[in-house]
C-alpha cells in the first residue's frame, strides 16, 4: 500500500520505543560535517547533501561493509563536547519523531583515542541523554556495547564498565560488531558478569550468521532481547523458545536489506516472526547509515509488509513492554503510550484516515 500524508503524520504521531540505535551510526550529516571542520578533519565530501547521501550504505555485500562506514563517523567522536552533542541532538530528534523511550547503544572503547577515559566517555554521552530527556520529556537510556572482533578481554572490560555506570542510566550490555567467526560463546564470561550485577542482556545474532548464533546468543549469555534475529526461522524450535519465554526481538529492517541479510524489504521476515507470536519490534539501528526514521521504517512496514495501523500500534506496544526500565516505570510508560494509542485509533477510524486492511490481525 502506499501511505497518504494524513496516514504517514498519524504513524509520526503514534508513541513509539526506540530500543536499538546505535549512537555512532546516528549523527545528523550537518552535525558530521560541522564537527569535522571544528577539528580538522578530513571526509569524502563537505556537501551536507552529498555527505548524507554517502554515509547511506546502499551499497555493502555484507554486514562487514555496511560497518565499514563507522570509522568516518567515529573520527569525530573523541572528545566530550562533540559525544554531548551527538547524544542530545538524537534525543531531539527522536523526540520529533514521536518516540517516547530510547535506548542509544555504542562501544566506548571506540571513543577514547582522543585521550579521554571509558568513565570520561559514558559521562559525556549520559549528559547528552539527560538533557535531551529534560527539553523534551523523552525518557533515554544507555547501552554498552562489546564489540565482538576485540576479544573476550574487551567485553569482560565493557562489561565491567557497564555495571559501574547503572547509576549513569546504563541499563544493558550488548555484543556487536562482525558476528560471523565470532561466536556468542567466546563471551559467555562478560555477559555473567552482567548478569551477576543484574545487569540486562541483548546480543546482536542472526544478523550476520545463523540461527545457531542466536541459539548461543539465549542459552549461553542468557539475553534478555535479540539484536535483529533475522535468521531465527531457521530454527523452528528455537523460535518457539524465543516466543514461548517472550524474547523480544529488535528488528531492523531497512538495515537487514542493506546488509544482504533480507533480500528486500517484502521479504523480511519480520511479518512471519509477528504472526508466530514472536515479541517483535521496529527499529533504525543507524538513522545515518540506513537513512530511516522510525515513522520511516513503520511506513515500509506498512508499505512492503501489508501492516494495518492496529497491527503498528501493536509492535509499538511490544517495545515498551520489552523497554530495560524498572517495572513500575515501564508499567507507566506503556499505560500511557497505550491510552494515546487509543485516541489515535479512535481518531483514524472516525475520520477514514486509515481503515483495518482484513488479512491483518493482532496477537
Amino acid at each position: 500500500m502506499t501511505l497518504s500524508p494524513a496516514q504517514y503524520a498519524l504513524l509520526q504521531r503514534l508513541p513509539k520505543a526506540e530500543l536499538h540505535v546505535h549512537l555512532d551510526g546516528s549523527l545528523r550529516a550537518d552535525t558530521l560535517n560541522a564537527l569535522a571542520f571544528e577539528r580538522g578533519v578530513p571526509l569524502p565530501c563537505t556537501d551536507v547533501g552529498e555527505l548524507e547521501s554517502y554515509m547511506r550504505v546502499d551499497d555493502a555485500r555484507n554486514l562487514e561493509d555496511y560497518l565499514a562506514r563507522f570509522g568516518i563517523t567515529l573520527s569525530v567522536m573523541q572528545d566530550a563536547d562533540a559525544l554531548e552533542r551527538i547524544a542530545h541532538e538524537l534525543v531531539i530528534d527522536s523526540a520529533e519523531d514521536g518516540i517516547r523511550y530510547v535506548e542509544v547503544r555504542y562501544c566506548p572503547a571506540l571513543n577514547i583515542d582522543g585521550g579521554l577515559s571509558l568513565d570520561d566517555v559514558v559521562l559525556a554521552v549520559d549528559r547528552g541523554l539527560r538533557r535531551g530527556q529534560r527539553e523534551t520529556g523523552t525518557i533515554a537510556r544507555t547501552i554498552v556495547c562489546a564489540l565482538r572482533n576485540l576479544g573476550a578481554v574487551h567485553a569482560q572490560e565493557m562489561a565491567e564498565l557497564a555495571v559501574a555506570h547503572r547509576a549513569n542510566n546504563v541499563v544493558a550490555f550488548d555484543l556487536a560488531g562482525a558476528e560471523a567467526g565470532y561466536p556468542a560463546r567466546d563471551f559467555a564470561g562478560a555477559f555473567a558478569q552482567a548478569r551477576q550485577h543484574d545487569l540486562a542482556v541483548t546480543v546482536h545474532a542472526g544478523e550476520g550468521d545463523g540461527a545457531t548464533s542466536i541459539r548461543e546468543a539465549v542459552h549461553l549469555c542468557g539475553a534478555d532481547r535479540i539484536g535483529h534475529g533475522t535468521r531465527l526461522g531457521e530454527d523452528p524450535s528455537l523460535l518457539d523458545y524465543v516466543r514461548d519465554r517472550g524474547i523480544a526481538l529488535e528488528v531492523c529492517p531497512t538495515s537487514n536489506v542493506q546488509t544482504r541479510v533480507a533480500n528486500t524489504f517484502a521479504e523480511h521476515p519480520l511479518r512471519a516472526q509477528y504472526h508466530a507470536g514472536v515479541r517483535v519490534t521496529i527499529n533504525t539501528d543507524n538513522r545515518l547509515m540506513s537513512g530511516v526514521t522510525l515513522t520511516e521504517e513503520y511506513a515500509r512496514c506498512a508499505q512492503h509488509l501489508g501492516f494495518d495501523l492496529s497491527t503498528l500500534a501493536s509492535i509499538a506496544s511490544h517495545a515498551f513492554e520489552a523497554a530495560f526500565l524498572p517495572q513500575p516505570e515501564r508499567v507507566s510508560l506503556q499505560a500511557a503510550a497505550q491510552r494515546e494509542t487509543a485516541r489515535l485509533l479512535a481518531e483514524a477510524a472516525a475520520d477514514g484516515t486509515w481503515t483495518p486492511a482484513a488479512e491483518e490481525t493482532t496477537v
